[in-house]
């Protein structure tokens, strides 16, 4: 199980969000390059990207700065937000992101998400944010009576590389990640599982780690490494190490 830190985009700065809500948002940096670089000098092996203005927007907002990401780093990247078309995640793909994380499409455009595969195979994450195990949408705005499980299930068959997966109640509320929930949607499938939200101090990665069996390849974590909650170079220790 690798960690991996998160940059949030909005209006070209590094912030975070609590609860996905855009109004709730502290910005960190306003050079999300160096920002890269740094998580990429204490030790972080894939660098996980959210354009937040392109998740609300429904279209690509802050290339500027990916491309300056892209081009400042030598690790991975991975990038979600606002890609809801085939020419969109070619263009990223040629910009030099390592793939593409499709979220509210995976639910509401499925067949783009199985023409991705087949045309970018390996390349294509599909992002699952949930809420009391129903999956949410168009930047958590709404919650749909489709379970969570269910859609990685189908996102499985359609080939897709991992599943990024969200408890929205937890996301920036530094309260730990919902361990059952994570752990149930990785036994349901058989592709890698990534956690997200919650995580707050070292003893997540630790709780994660005694669940990472179940098929968890890795955990994001955002606002702790930036309040300082979390070290990211001990935690990346304690997955390597035990």
């Amino acid at each position: 199980m690798i960690v991996i830190p998160a940059i949030d985009l909005k209006d070209g700065k590094c912030v975070r969000l609590e609860q996905g809500l855009m109004e709730r948002d502290t910005v960190y940096s306003d050079d999300p390059a160096a920002m890269a670089l740094h998580w990429q000098s204490e030790g972080g092996e894939l660098l996980h990207l959210v354009d937040l203005d392109g998740a609300f927007a429904g279209k690509p907002k802050n290339q500027d700065a990916i491309k300056a990401i892209v081009d400042t780093i030598s690790i991975p990247l991975e990038l979600g937000g606002g890609i809801r078309d085939l020419q969109t995640i070619e263009a990223y793909l040629d910009l030099g992101v390592g793939r593409v994380i499709l979220g509210t499409v995976a639910k509401e455009q499925p067949s783009l998400v199985a023409e991705a595969c087949r045309a970018f195979p390996g390349r294509i994450v599909v992002g699952i944010d949930a809420k009391e195990g129903l999956v949410a949408v168009r930047g958590w705005a709404e919650v749909t009576e489709k379970k969570a499980a269910e859609l990685a299930q189908e996102m499985e068959a359609f080939g897709v590389a991992a599943i990024i997966y969200t408890d929205i109640a937890r996301d920036g509320m530094m309260q730990g990640p919902n361990l059952e929930a994570t752990k149930a949607l990785a036994e349901a499938i058989s592709i890698p599982v990534i956690a997200s939200g919650g995580v707050s101090r070292l003893e997540d990665i630790h709780n994660l780690l005694a669940i990472e069996s179940s098929g968890i390849e890795g955990v994001i974590t955002g606002k702790a490494i930036y309040s300082g909650a979390l070290n990211l170079r001990e935690a990346i220790a304690l997955t390597k190490n035990g």
